[in-house]
């Protein structure tokens, strides 16, 4: 990962914020959604981006347990239940 020399710092609220031209250079804009999560000892934020658990499709999703799948791979998946 590349050091950008941008340093912020956690307000009283736990918040941090991102700077403008991180804003920009990742297309994120204001009521964005982001998804945060950890990865080793690194806070990963990026642009929220649905996609199909399988193939990364990020069109014609459907929700099944929480997962989203194409409609693609959800016809593949019954094809295997019906041979």
């Amino acid at each position: 990962m590349k050091a950008t020399g941008i340093i912020r710092k956690v307000d009283e609220l736990g918040r941090i914020v991102v700077p403008v031209e991180l804003r920009k250079k990742l297309n994120i804009s204001i009521k964005d959604e982001v998804e945060i999560y950890v990865e080793k000892s690194s806070i990963i934020i990026k642009k929220y981006d649905p996609s199909c658990i399988f193939c990364g499709k990020s069109k014609d999703l459907n929700e099944f347990e929480d997962k989203l799948i194409c409609n693609t791979c959800l016809e593949k998946i019954k094809n295997i239940e019906n041979k």
